[in-house]
């Protein structure tokens, strides 16, 4: 009768090739979903056979919707603010109507008044129209 020994450094190598793909796999599987959810498409679209399902899903604009002109307010216009200005307000939490009753960018160290005929002030940390009823989690008090 053969003996047919199967040794330990054969029994380690394979175990630890197994766990090495099973973890690759795993972290490949993992990554390409953080990555869908941080991109904001953590829903499944509409897949179903029926076209008609799908053209009932869209949004159509009215021609009511093109001949109406939207008054947008100065502190709400974020055009020419850089998608990195963007994500540092909001990193540093800020919203127009603080949570805090005084505690508002109006009485913040860090606000800038806003300029003779405008209703909007700015920031020092970041770029954009700031309203002096906002808030953000660098708020700090004014020391006269």
């Amino acid at each position: 009768m053969k003996d047919h020994k199967y040794s330990r450094r054969k029994f380690i190598g394979k175990s630890l090739s197994l766990g090495s793909i099973c973890f690759g796999g795993a972290l490949l599987l993992g990554s390409s979903a953080f990555k869908s959810v941080a991109m904001g498409s953590n829903t499944r679209p509409d897949l179903s056979d029926d076209p008609a399902s799908l053209k009932d899903n869209l949004i159509k604009p009215t021609p009511q919707d093109s001949t109406k002109q939207t008054k947008i307010d100065p502190c709400d216009d974020m055009t020419g603010v850089s998608p990195a200005e963007l994500a540092k307000r909001k990193k540093l939490a800020y919203v127009n109507k603080s949570p805090i009753e005084d505690s508002h960018c109006s009485n913040c160290a860090l606000y800038l008044p806003p300029g003779k005929g405008k209703s909007c002030g700015g920031c020092v940390l970041f770029k954009g129209p700031v309203r002096p009823t906002g808030y953000c989690a660098y708020w700090a008090p004014i020391n006269n």
